[in-house]
C-alpha cells in the first residue's frame, strides 16, 4: 500500500501563544488550515493569518510576543495586515524570561586563512585604499584608485583591490562635535582595517574636514603604510592623480608580500545586517544565522548586532541576557536617544517598515524587530558601541546605528567587521568593501529569482525541510570559506565602494 504524499505545509505557528499564523504559501478563501480555520479571504505568502476572533485593541501575539493592536474586529480566517494591525501601546510589550543558552559543542581548534596584521588582528582581504576628507576628493580618488588596480593586473596576486573611500560629507558642517567626531572616527575605522594594508588620506585642502585634524585626531601616523596629500598642495587634478598613483605603488610590493596562514574564529568580526525583510525574515534566514552566531561566539569570535531603529520594541530580548547592568542601561539610553530624535523631527518609530518590508508581510516594527533580533542568536550581550567605535571586546556586541543598510553596515566596518551576513527576503542587492558580504535569502522563490545576488537558500527551511541548526552549520561554514578568500556574489559583481555611507549627523551649513 502506498501512502499518500503529506499535504505541503500553508501556515506556521511560531508560539503555542500565538495569535497569528505566518503563511507559507499564498491562502485561497475557503481554504482549511491550522486547527480548522478557515481562510476567509486572499492572503499572500508570508503575511499573517488570525486564529482566532479578535476584538478592536487586542494585542496581536507572534513569536510569543505582542507585534501590536487591532484597530478593527478581526476574525479567525482573516488577513491580518496594515488594514487592522497598529502599534497600539509599546508598553503592553509580554516581557521576555531569563534566557538560557542550549549548549554548543565548542568551536576550538576551528580555523580560516586570514592576514595576520601587526596589531593581533586579522584580515578577511588584503586591499589598498584611498580615503577621502571630503566629497570635493572622491572623483580624484576614484581615478586613483582605478589606475592603481589596472596597474596591480596580476602581478599581485595576493591584493584583493583598491578600494575609493568616498562620502558626501566633510565640509559645510561645524568643525568639532559630535558630527564631526562621527566622520573622523568613520573614516579612521576604514583607514586602519584589518582588510586594508595601504592607505592614501585624500583631501582638497580647504575643507572643514582637515587632513591634519582628521590624522591628529584619531592618531593616524604618516610612514610606509599611510600617506596623506591633497588636492590643492599638489597642484591640481592631474599632478595629485600621478602622486597617488605613485605613492599607492610604493605601497604595493609589501602588501603583495602578505600571504594568508590559518587563524582562530577569534579573529572573525561579523557585522549582522537585514535589508527589504519580509515575512519569513525572522522565521527561517534569521534565526539560521542567529544559530551560527552562537557558533561563531563559541569559537571566541565576534558578532556585532546593530540598526537600533529596528530592535525597537524588541529590546527586552537583549536585555534579558545583558553581561551587567551597565550593558543594559547603555543600550536602553540610545533607545531613549532614537525615541527624541524622531519625535523631534516629526516620525514615528513604527514609520520604519519600508514598503518592501509591508509588501512581504511585515506590518509594525515591534513585528519587524522580534524578527530581526533572532540574527543575535542566544549569546549574552557583552558591550554596546557608539557608532563607529572600535570593537575591542568579544562575543556578541551591538553597535548604535540607523537602520538604513549602507549607514549601518559602514559604522560595523568602521568598528572593525571584517565580514557582514546580511539577510533579505525582498532581494538586496548589497557589497561592504573592504569586508565580504554574504546575502541569505529568506525564501526560496525569491532566491531563485535572484541567485546572482545570493550566496545562500536559507528558504529551505520551509521548502525543503532543512533544520534551522543545520542551516546555521551552513552559514557558519560559507563565513568561513569566504574569511579564506572564496569570493562572495556581491564581490563577484562588484559591489562595495557606492555603499560606503558614513552616517551625516546633524544640520548641513
Amino acid at each position: 500500500m502506498t501512502l499518500p504524499e503529506p499535504a505541503p505545509l500553508a501556515a506556521l505557528r511560531l508560539h503555542p501563544d500565538d495569535d497569528v499564523a505566518v503563511c507559507v504559501r499564498a491562502l485561497e478563501t475557503g481554504e482549511t488550515v491550522l486547527d480548522g480555520v478557515v481562510v476567509r479571504e486572499a492572503i499572500p505568502a508570508g503575511h499573517k493569518l488570525a486564529l482566532r476572533d479578535l476584538a478592536t485593541g487586542s494585542p496581536v501575539r507572534k513569536y510569543g510576543q505582542v507585534i501590536g493592536a487591532t484597530t478593527a474586529a478581526v476574525r479567525a480566517g482573516d488577513w491580518v495586515h496594515v488594514h487592522n494591525l497598529g502599534m497600539g501601546d509599546v508598553t503592553s510589550r509580554v516581557a521576555a524570561d531569563a534566557l538560557t543558552p542550549s549548549p554548543l559543542a565548542t568551536q576550538a581548534g576551528r580555523t580560516f586563512q586570514g592576514y595576520l596584521r601587526a596589531d593581533g588582528r586579522v584580515g578577511t582581504r588584503n586591499y589598498l585604499a584611498v580615503v577621502t576628507s571630503v566629497n570635493c576628493s572622491a572623483m580624484v580618488a576614484r581615478r586613483i584608485a582605478r589606475e592603481v588596480e589596472a596597474r596591480l593586473g596580476d602581478r599581485y596576486p595576493n591584493i584583493d583591490g583598491v578600494v575609493a573611500v568616498t562620502h558626501g560629507s566633510g565640509c559645510a558642517m561645524e568643525s568639532s562635535g559630535e558630527a564631526m567626531d562621527v566622520l573622523r572616527r568613520t573614516l579612521a575605522g576604514y583607514a586602519r582595517h584589518p582588510n586594508v594594508a595601504g592607505v592614501l588620506m585624500l583631501g582638497l585642502g580647504c575643507e572643514t574636514n582637515q587632513l591634519s585634524g582628521l590624522t591628529e585626531a584619531e592618531n593616524l601616523a604618516s610612514g610606509d603604510t599611510l600617506s596623506a596629500m591633497t588636492i590643492q598642495g599638489e597642484g591640481g587634478t592631474s599632478a595629485t592623480i600621478a602622486a597617488g598613483i605613485a605613492r599607492m605603488m610604493a605601497m604595493a610590493e609589501a602588501a603583495n608580500a602578505l600571504t594568508r596562514t590559518p587563524q582562530p574564529l577569534s579573529g572573525l568580526v561579523v557585522g549582522l545586517q537585514c535589508g527589504g525583510s519580509d515575512g519569513y525574515s525572522g522565521v527561517t534566514a534569521n534565526p539560521a544565522l542567529g544559530h551560527a552566531v552562537d557558533r561563531l561566539v563559541a569559537g571566541g569570535g565576534t558578532a556585532i548586532l546593530s540598526e537600533t531603529p529596528e530592535i525597537y520594541g524588541a529590546e527586552h530580548l537583549l536585555t534579558r541576557r545583558a553581561a551587567d547592568p551597565s550593558v543594559t542601561e547603555r543600550l536602553m539610553g540610545r533607545i531613549a536617544w532614537w525615541e527624541r530624535h524622531v519625535a523631534a523631527t516629526g516620525g514615528s518609530m513604527d514609520n520604519n517598515p519600508s514598503a518592501g518590508n509591508k509588501a512581504g508581510g511585515l506590518t509594525t516594527i515591534l513585528e519587524k524587530s522580534l524578527g530581526a533580533v533572532a540574527k543575535a542568536g542566544a549569546s549574552p550581550l557583552n558591550a554596546v558601541y557608539g557608532y563607529a567605535e572600535p570593537v575591542t571586546g568579544t562575543g556578541l556586541v551591538f553597535m548604535d546605528t540607523p537602520g538604513y543598510d549602507p549607514v549601518s553596515a559602514t559604522g560595523q566596518i568602521a568598528g572593525g567587521a571584517n565580514l557582514i551576513c546580511f539577510t533579505t527576503g525582498r532581494g538586496s542587492v548589497f557589497g561592504a568593501k573592504p569586508a565580504p558580504s554574504l546575502k541569505l535569502a529568506t525564501n526560496t522563490a525569491m532566491y531563485r529569482r535572484m541567485a546572482d545576488d545570493m550566496d545562500l537558500d536559507c528558504g529551505e527551511i520551509l521548502s525543503a525541510g532543512v533544520s534551522i541548526p543545520a542551516m546555521g552549520e551552513r552559514i557558519l561554514d560559507l563565513m568561513i570559506r569566504t574569511a579564506s578568500g572564496e569570493p562572495s556574489r556581491s564581490e563577484a559583481l562588484g559591489f562595495g565602494e557606492d555603499e560606503i555611507q558614513p552616517w551625516r549627523i546633524g544640520a548641513v551649513m
